[in-house]
């Protein structure tokens, strides 16, 4: 056995399924949906709830420290009264038009703290269905395939697997021109 396998297959995929059965244990993802939606600006930010961005944050350990998680309390404070008395945020209908508008406005630049949990809820969806699809892909490429292949060939399939959209818009002549 390779060192280089070892440390691919044995060791990094025993990781990172611990790392997402541990997340998995730690955050419902209704808790988390809920947290989410305390960033919503509908009807003038009405599901607006501090204690729970603050509990969103400190998943964040890298990017929310025990002190920026204290200036982020304060910074909410400000940041919905200013939301809620400024007119251009009044209209806006999801949390991807609030990172916009804060952006247009430069509100990121006061709010530095509130802005990074926005967006992260914005990249959180996205990841999980990331690191899902992977571990399906993973999953049946390994069930199928793992007497009869290599490391390196299973490795390209579950790339071309993982990002099939991608794949799909590549013509085969390009491929076979490629190759």
């Amino acid at each position: 056995m390779k060192n280089s396998h070892h440390y691919q297959v044995e060791l990094f995929y025993t990781v990172i399924d611990m790392q997402l059965q541990e997340l998995n244990s730690r955050i419902e993802n209704s808790e988390l949906l809920l947290c989410v939606a305390c960033l919503n600006p509908n009807n003038l930010f009405s599901a607006f709830n501090k204690e729970k961005l603050i509990w969103l944050a400190q998943f964040y350990p890298s990017d929310f420290s025990t002190v920026r998680v204290s200036f982020l309390d304060t910074q909410l404070e400000t940041y919905i009264y200013d939301m809620r008395s400024t007119e251009e945020f009044s209209a806006l209908k999801g949390i991807e038009q609030l990172a916009e508008k804060v952006v247009e406005m430069k509100k990121n630049v006061s709010y530095p703290l509130v802005y990074s949990l926005v967006t992260l809820t914005l990249i959180l969806p996205v990841a999980t269905v990331t690191v899902e699809r992977a571990f399906s892909a993973m999953n049946i490429i390994k069930n199928r395939l793992r007497n009869r292949i290599g490391d390196q060939w299973m490795n390209d399939c579950l790339v071309i697997y993982i990002e099939k959209d991608i794949f799909k818009t590549i013509e085969c002549e390009e491929i076979v021109q490629r190759f």
